[in-house]
């Protein structure tokens, strides 16, 4: 039974670098023309900053200059975590599964958020410890939820592979569905546990640098928190250097299928919007395991959380957005959405300097 455990961990591990192996950097050619295409349009020039490059980005993820944004996908990766059990956070696992039925029923911030933008919504039980009926799918669903992580390792290895795999998955879906861009979101009571001691040990940081109240956690409930991730660490010993490992021993099945969602974003030529923290931590994991992937990462806004801003600069992002949010769901990544539509608007209709017989501006 073991022998078969491992001939199924190495198989996935298999797939997953063969995976990997498709990833290659965005097309420069590509980004080259979007920026001549933006210095014919009829306005001063560089005047719509980080909109402009974000259709510049894009056109370098598709491979063309010459895109439309119609179709918009939220991936919402559903789990619970173990280590909820240690007093980290305010409510209780029963959480997680309400609000991801709420997304359903258009009962949750995002929801709202997302009809205003024009974005699908798509829950993913990936690892909630009871099952809902309108979210959960067994062919997505890894596991009943993560173990206690201050008592013994978050995941198997094999679990962590499965989760990461099924996120590229999910993305391959998407697209072959006829979305063109994604965003990604979470829901899981006690992930903002599980994403601070992630970066703590991805950025070589300190537990108290990267660690927040999350959901409205006391004083003492964020001291609490930070010193069972500082035990857990210290316990498990994750090698930063293997992302593998440091998911499997203190991250969660969300942050894993995440992962799997930025990775699929290069292997498929799909942008992946993050959202916060959480996406950020994520992030940071598909990039660390094959860095061309930060290229197909667009940001959205910088998480209030502690080390919200510290993982943005890790993977080299500037938000569009300051709001001071710290919601989780993909409220962050949806509410940018609008603005790269607004971009992408005058990129593809505004007249050219020709057009309006208007001498052109210079690069001066």
């Amino acid at each position: 039974m073991k022998d078969g455990r491992i001939r199924e961990t190495d198989r996935k591990k298999a797939c997953l670098e063969a995976l990997l192996s498709q990833i290659v950097p965005v097309d420069e050619v590509s980004k080259e023309a979007a920026r001549k295409r933006w210095r014919t349009v009829g306005k001063p020039l560089f005047s719509l900053g980080k909109l402009e490059q974000a259709v510049i980005d894009i056109a370098g993820i598709k491979r063309t200059a010459e895109y439309t944004l119609k179709k918009k996908g939220l991936l919402i990766f559903c789990a619970d975590n173990g280590v909820v059990k240690e007093g980290v956070t305010q409510t209780g696992q029963e959480v997680t599964a309400i609000v991801a039925e709420n997304f359903t029923r258009r009962a949750a911030s995002v929801c709202m958020m997302a009809e205003r933008a024009g974005v699908d919504l798509f829950p993913i039980d990936i690892g909630m410890v009871r099952d809902v009926e309108a979210v959960t799918k067994k062919e997505y669903k890894v596991a009943y939820g993560t173990r206690d992580l201050l008592e013994e390792t978050a995941m198997t290895e094999a679990q962590t592979l499965k989760a990461i795999l099924t996120g590229i998955r999910l993305v391959k879906e998407k697209k072959e569905e006829g979305y063109e861009i994604l965003a990604t979101g979470e829901m899981g009571i006690g992930n903002t546990t599980t994403s601070s001691a992630v970066a703590c040990v991805l950025l070589g940081e300190d537990v108290e640098a990267v660690t927040g109240k999350g959901a409205g956690l006391s004083s003492a409930g964020l001291e609490r928190k930070i010193e069972v991730i500082r035990r857990a660490i210290e316990k498990h010993r994750p090698n930063r250097e293997n992302v593998l490992d440091v998911l499997s021993k203190v991250g969660g099945l969300d942050l894993a299928g995440l992962t799997g969602a930025f990775l699929g974003g290069a292997i498929y030529h799909i942008p992946v919007v993050l959202d916060g923290f959480i996406s950020a931590a994520a992030a940071l994991c598909a990039v660390r395991l094959s860095p061309s992937v930060a290229g197909y990462i667009l940001p959205s806004h910088v998480s209030k959380e502690p080390g919200g801003r510290k993982l943005l600069d890790a993977l080299q992002l500037e938000p569009f957005l300051t709001c001071d949010m710290c919601l989780g769901e993909g409220s962050g990544a949806v509410a940018v959405m609008p603005l790269i539509d607004m971009g992408l608007s005058v990129y593809r209709e505004m007249s050219t300097f020709e057009e309006i017989h208007v001498e052109a501006y210079e690069v001066l």
